[in-house]
This record gives structure tokens, C-alpha cells and sequence, in this order.
């Protein structure tokens, strides 16, 4: 059986990717592993509150492992913090990394090649799956998500829910999936969960970063990323009801 990580956003990839993984009798997963910006207390790129994402863990019952960074991480010590992680992990018997990445080829290589300095080896259960079959098997499973964060263009979008009738509202330029970074999602809802996560929308707020400096950056998902750009976001705030 492989001993793993699953590096968990939130988001709709994430839980799509986990509720493959936890049909797989092969795999055995230790920690959902989510990297939080240490100022905000906030789900790095989402945006998510710390509360909502407690929950979400609570809900699937699978221990939650935090990654605390600052709020803009150069290069050198985001790797060198996540290495620092991952030889914990190594040491505790952990040899794999799950992904919910789909078809952005420059982040996979970058996360095949820190994992393999350090011996451990990246599993991507939606790698090169049609985005449009994934976002349709993702609603038909009965998952719920909503959107948390939108590049600058596409701000009717954020604080939406995700339905059948937004993706057929999006750009034909757009990614139904977000893969390219359009936007970003909180999951509330679905198989993985035993209860679901109710939340309220907040505020909404826009921010214009001059260049993201890594992978955690913003909305971005490329670490090679270095185009200026802005985002919307919406608060999300736990209902306790």
C-alpha cells in the first residue's frame, strides 16, 4: 500500500481527485497537506478562510497538515520550506504526493523533480482527463463548490456557485475547469464529506499583484508565472447553523 500526502487546496479539483484516491485500495493517505499564508490565515492562492478549511478536514476525517508561509514567499524559501516538509514526511514512511493537477505540464515537472530530490514520487489521479467530462462527472457525483477567486476578467463569476448553467456562461476562452488559473473554488459538499461545510459570502475584494513570485501566488498556478495581474476574491464565512 503507498503511504501518501494529499496536497489539498479546497477545491473542486482537490476533492474530485480525493474521492478517486479513496476508491483505491493501493493508496492509504496520512495528511491533507494545504499551504496557508501565516499573516491571513487564509488558504494560500484561494483565499479561504482557516475555519472553512478546518472543516472541510473534519468533515472527511482525514488529519489536516498546514504548511504556514508568508503572505509573498520568494522562490528560494517556499523550497526550501516545502522540502523541509517533505523530508518529515519521508522520515515518518511517506513515499508519495497526490495532486488534483490536470494538464499544466511545467507544474507537474516542477513538482516531479523537488519530489524526487528527496526520494518521494507524485500521483495525479485527473492527469490529461477532458476537463468538460470532469466538471460534469464532479456535479454528477453531487458535489458543491463555489467560486472563491477569478482573474480580474471574469468577475461576475466569484461568490457563484458552480452549476451546469455557469459553465455554460463562461468565455469560450476559459477553462471550465480553471486549470490555466481562471478562477478557484471552495468545495462544500459531495461524497468525500460527511457533513456539509455552510458557509455565508462576505465581502468581496479586488487585488492587483505586480508579478507572482511563486506557485502559491495569487490566483496563478504556474511557478514560472511573472505576469502582472488581478484577481477577485470573495470572503467566505462559516455559518455555523
Amino acid at each position: 500500500m503507498k503511504q501518501c500526502i494529499f496536497n489539498w487546496s479546497g477545491g473542486k479539483d482537490s476533492s474530485l481527485a480525493l474521492y478517486y484516491c479513496l476508491q483505491d485500495p493501493d493508496i492509504d493517505i496520512k495528511y491533507l497537506v494545504t499551504t496557508v499564508n501565516d499573516a491571513a490565515n487564509r488558504v494560500s492562492m484561494h483565499g479561504v478562510r482557516e475555519e472553512l478549511l478546518i472543516k472541510q478536514a473534519e468533515s472527511i476525517s482525514i488529519p489536516l497538515y498546514q504548511i504556514r508561509l508568508p503572505e509573498m514567499p520568494g522562490m528560494t524559501e517556499y523550497d526550501d520550506t516545502i522540502r523541509m516538509h517533505l523530508e518529515k514526511f519521508k522520515n515518518e514512511g511517506i513515499t508519495h504526493s497526490i495532486f488534483g493537477d490536470i494538464f499544466l505540464e511545467d507544474l507537474k515537472k516542477y513538482r516531479d523533480e523537488r519530489l524526487a530530490e528527496i526520494g518521494m514520487t507524485g500521483i495525479y489521479p485527473l492527469w490529461k482527463r477532458n476537463t468538460h467530462e470532469l466538471i460534469n462527472e464532479f456535479l454528477e457525483l453531487g458535489f458543491g463548490t463555489v467560486i472563491v477567486c477569478t482573474q480580474e476578467r471574469l468577475e461576475k463569476f466569484v461568490g457563484r456557485e458552480i452549476t451546469k448553467e455557469l459553465i455554460n456562461e463562461l468565455p469560450n476562452s476559459v477553462d471550465v475547469c480553471g486549470e490555466n488559473g481562471e478562477f478557484h473554488t471552495f468545495a462544500f459538499k459531495g461524497p468525500i464529506f460527511s457533513k456539509t461545510i455552510n458557509y455565508k459570502t462576505g465581502e468581496k475584494v479586488f487585488k492587483e499583484y505586480a508579478a507572482p513570485k511563486d506557485v502559491n501566488d495569487t490566483c496563478g498556478s504556474s511557478p514560472t508565472s511573472t505576469t502582472p495581474a488581478g484577481f477577485w476574491y470573495c470572503d467566505l464565512i462559516l455559518d455555523a447553523k
